[in-house]
């Protein structure tokens, strides 16, 4: 396939030789899975792509076709040569360019292939953007967008073959940019799916990129001492190896050293050098015998093992009598080896060896990664894989990321990336940003375009909310969001807004029914406020206060209904002549003048935030219930009263008669002297017409605080009664409460 181009993007010398053999190398790959015929037509089309006026190099000045062409061949390599994904991966750059178009496409190739391409191509776009710091939400987008697991996989492989062209490309931020997001995202996805080869190649190369004096410093040690730990490896395996020959168990060993990015992990956890890592070499021993005989074979290479060398019983991990609940198996040993340095040993079945390497078992999660909400779906993924006979590829063609089938992923203007359900709007998306952003929220941009209210996100939109101070929550806003956060901060906004209009609307119906002098009966209120269709008063008052019902109009019809009930005339009185029929009271005898005369029968009640007695200065207040509630005038609530309900005040005297006993509270300060309390209460005693109620003491560091509560008559006998009690040795003061 010959590569030749136009003079403004021509390709190097190495360029054309490193193009010309994965030419060669990927044209046998595609006869072989692709098969001879489509595959001459695939070569065809690529070369006439490529051959047309098209942009060769990226604006990074990464060859395109080489890029791609390495895609395909580590993609068949290192995971599976499937003729659809081989196809798709050589194809999508000219849908990309706009060489080929979805017709076409589909008509030529199938839809099989046209699905994968849009999944690259939907993913691609998004790629990059802030996704290593949003990555939880950010593998969610990718899931979402690429409808396929084939699509994901592509897009690690081709992260890693972009990994690998970037070492000392001159621009290190962007290096460091992809570094990140490969090692953050990318790695930790291959990691889910069981990618470990293509996991650990990631996280070297991050590491290599990002911190390349640690990577080059922790390289340089381990080659320097390659040799010596080949041998070491070797040393070790040797008398395993023969003890286990002659216990008839069928095997195979593998040594190996950690990874360079898992050393460097150890050396800041464990906070030591390189030789000091606790189990820098790992042996694996796998064993081929049948399932019955597995977890007998598996322990008895452990006790094989626990012969030859000291176990160390804190390292211990046994996964095969309790596997993990992600299905992992495998018996888990570090013993002492020859030199002093520990070794980690793995005793595990070829089938646990095939779980534990194909990512048929949540490895990531036994590495205590944090997991997310696609643990099922990966987990679902697996057993097909474990399934698989005709190659998993295959099997997975209609599989679909249905686990994000219920939520989108949206964009702000700054890149931060949020999750929310599916068919969530602008609202939604205003409420889940700020409580007040919501609130305020009169619309949205999205990508460039102004949307209303109601506009359902989709995946990858970029949302920038219009707000306004005058804009307030709206009943209708309940019908026009699904999450449960935004109804429900909705719900509390319009709650909050129905109590400021009852507060006012209240107001206003009181307000007026002063000015007309008419006395609003609470009981017949209410039956006129559900009579005209109100389930509750908060709602009767909050359309007064919002206008929608006029309180005179109400007025009229609740006086042309007081009329007609036959209750005599339509009471018309103020609050200076107001009067209420009698009740039963515990003095037959009134002691009170309230309004402009003395008037037998009032219905009042003292008020007990200042309990007045007689004598007090004293005023009135109308409550809801009908009775006239006395307050002493310098009561703690006068002043609030009086401001906010001048309307309802009430003129009150005593009238001369005293004979009822009253309630009145003493705070008493003094030393906390024996006998103190003792002569207090007998002044009290001794008094004519006092009774001492209730009392209460509380003594510290010397000093006692009591609290009295005295039944009295008059006001005069309750100042002669303090005057006395200050005369006890001891006492300090002496207040009415």
């Amino acid at each position: 396939m010959s590569m030749e181009n136009k003079e403004v993007d021509i390709l190097s010398v190495t360029e054309k030789e490193e193009l010309s053999s994965l030419v060669n190398k990927f044209s046998g790959i595609v006869k072989e899975n692709v098969g001879e015929e489509r595959g001459q037509r695939l070569l065809a089309e690529l070369r006439d792509h490529y051959n047309a006026n098209i942009t060769l190099h990226d604006s990074k000045g990464l060859c395109r076709p080489i890029q791609m062409l390495k895609t395909a061949i580590t993609f068949a390599e290192m995971v599976d040569p499937d003729p659809d994904i081989l196809s798709a991966i050589a194809l999508y750059p000219l849908v990309e360019d706009g060489t080929l178009h979805g017709e076409d496409l589909a008509k030529e190739w199938g839809e099989d292939i046209v699905s994968m391409i849009d999944g690259i191509l939907n993913v691609r776009r998004y790629s990059g953007r802030n996704s290593a710091h949003n990555q939880e939400h950010f593998r969610g987008l990718m899931l979402g967008l690429a409808h396929d697991i084939r699509v994901i996989i592509i897009m690690i492989i081709q992260n890693l073959v972009l990994m690998r062209s970037i070492n000392l490309h001159p621009d290190e931020e962007w290096v460091r940019n992809v570094a990140f997001e490969a090692n953050c995202l990318y790695a930790q996805l291959a990691h889910r799916l069981g990618l470990y080869k293509i996991k650990g190649e990631l996280e070297d190369l991050s590491l290599k990129y990002t911190n390349r004096e640690i990577y080059t410093q922790i390289a340089h040690k381990l080659n320097e001492t390659k040799q010596q730990r080949e041998a070491y490896i070797q040393a070790f395996i040797k008398p395993l190896k023969e003890n286990l020959e002659k216990a008839g168990i069928k095997f195979e060993i593998k040594g190996r050293t950690k990874s360079i990015s898992s050393i460097w992990n150890k050396m800041k956890k464990q906070k030591v050098d390189l030789p000091g890592i606790y189990d820098l070499f790992a042996i694996r021993v796998i064993i081929d015998t049948p399932l019955e005989n597995e977890k007998a074979q598996c322990w008895l290479a452990y006790s094989i093992l626990a012969d030859m060398y000291t176990a160390n019983p804190a390292r211990m991990r046994d996964w095969i009598t309790i596997p993990k609940s992600n299905g992992y198996e495998s018996l888990h040993a570090t013993v002492m080896g020859p030199e002093s340095k520990w070794v980690e040993v793995q005793f595990r079945t070829q089938r646990m060896d095939l779980v534990a390497e194909k990512g048929l078992a949540a490895h990531w999660r036994y590495k205590g990664v944090k997991g997310d909400s696609t643990d099922q779906w990966m987990n679902n993924i697996r057993d097909i894989l474990e399934t698989a006979e005709a190659g998993p590829m295959q099997l997975m063609k209609n599989l679909k990321s249905d686990s994000f089938g219920d939520e989108v992923f949206a964009f702000t203007p700054k890149g931060d990336l949020f999750r929310l359900s599916s068919g969530a709007t602008v609202l939604d998306f205003a409420f889940h940003i700020h409580t007040n952003v919501g609130a305020h929220c009169t619309g949205a941009i999205v990508n460039g375009a102004h949307k209303r209210l109601n506009y359902k996100i989709c995946n990858g939109d970029t949302v920038e909310i219009q707000t306004s101070a005058t804009q307030q929550p709206r009943q209708e806003w309940l019908n026009m969001v699904t999450t449960s956060k935004a109804r429900n901060k909705i719900r509390q906004s319009l709650n909050e807004e129905k109590q400021r209009l009852a507060n006012l609307g209240k107001e206003e119906l009181l307000r007026r029914a002063k000015n007309r002098k008419i006395d609003l009966d609470e009981g017949m209120l209410m039956r006129m406020v559900k009579k005209q269709g109100y389930k509750f008063i908060l709602d009767f008052y909050a359309e007064i206060g919002a206008g929608k019902l006029d309180a005179g109009r109400f007025l009229n019809q609740y006086v042309d209904a007081t009329t007609k009930s036959g209750e005599g005339e339509t009471t018309k009185i103020s609050a200076e002549t107001f009067q209420i029929q009698r009740q039963e009271s515990e003095s037959h005898e009134d002691v009170l003048v309230i309004g402009e005369q003395s008037i037998n029968g009032l219905s009042y009640k003292f008020a007990k935030c200042c309990s007045p007695i007689y004598g007090d200065d004293v005023f009135g207040f109308i409550s809801s219930d009908g009775a006239v509630k006395i307050h002493k005038s310098n009561c703690p609530n006068a002043r609030h009263i009086k401001e906010r309900y001048p309307y309802r005040i009430i003129r009150a005297n005593w009238s001369g008669k005293t004979g009822q006993m009253l309630s009145a509270s003493l705070k008493v300060i003094g030393n906390d002297d024996i006998g103190i309390v003792a002569n207090i209460t007998s002044i009290i005693s001794k008094e004519p017409n006092v009774n001492l109620r209730n009392i209460s003491i509380d003594s510290h560091d010397g000093y006692f605080q009591g609290y009295l509560v005295i039944g009295i008559t008059e006001q005069r006998q309750l100042t002669a009664l303090i005057k006395k009690i200050m005369t006890v040795t001891g006492v300090r003061d002496v207040t009415r409460i």
